[in-house]
């Protein structure tokens, strides 16, 4: 049987598979528990993730973030959300002004506890990148029946031949809350730039820095 795989950009009409997929692939995440609780066994924490997924695809159209999958046979697998080092300014400004009627709606899913949470986790977070122009890699995900079969190493690949040949970029930066991460990811040359705490949860910051002698 002929298998089609391609890595390519996501489009508006690849919201519901995006969603879906990153529900379930970050249902055990550390992160995801703590600010959402059990969204496996608790319908309520289910709907909060979805709305926050859903949030999620739709501001990195806004902002002109970069979302790309991995597709098999046009079956969504993977896919990861990317911040770039340069955008335009005015689209930046027009892409806020209407993420704002996204926000609005995101208000009344999560709770109040919850988006404090989730700034003040930002906060934390955007305190401990490099000074430097650089890639940030929002969030990866995998099917999890596909998880272990060279899907999420592909996606990362992808990404680091962007950067390659990104003349503004220095590099990648991540965060993640699962420590059993920081091996993956060193594996692909990032290295741990910094640990701390959110909320008593532990947050590794890594970083990815590119060989400008290339």
């Amino acid at each position: 049987m002929n298998t089609s795989l391609r890595i390519s950009k996501l489009s508006k009409s690849d919201k519901a598979p995006f969603v879906s997929l990153m529900s379930r692939a970050f249902s055990r995440d550390p992160l995801f528990l703590h600010l959402f609780g059990d969204s496996e066994h608790d319908l309520k924490a289910s709907r909060k993730v979805t709305a926050f997924v859903s949030f999620m695809f739709d501001k990195s159209f806004l902002l002109h973030e970069e979302a790309l999958g991995f597709f098999e046979n046009e079956i969504l697998l993977g896919a990861y959300v990317v911040e770039k080092p340069r955008a335009d300014m005015l689209r930046s400004i027009r892409g806020g002004l209407l993420l704002i009627g996204r926000v609005l709606p995101l208000m009344f899913r999560l709770s109040w506890q919850t988006l404090r949470l989730l700034n003040g986790y930002m906060r934390v977070t955007k305190s401990a990148v490099p000074p430097r122009m650089h890639h940030y890699l929002i969030m990866i995900g995998v099917e999890p029946e596909s998880q272990g079969k060279g899907v999420g190493k592909a996606l990362l690949n992808h990404l680091l031949t962007t950067v390659s040949a990104d003349r503004y970029s220095l590099g990648i930066a991540l965060d993640t809350e699962n420590e059993e991460n920081i091996k993956i990811y060193r594996r692909f040359g990032f290295a741990l730039s910094r640990e701390t705490k959110f909320n008593d949860l532990p947050v590794y910051c890594m970083f990815y820095k590119k060989d400008t002698d290339l």
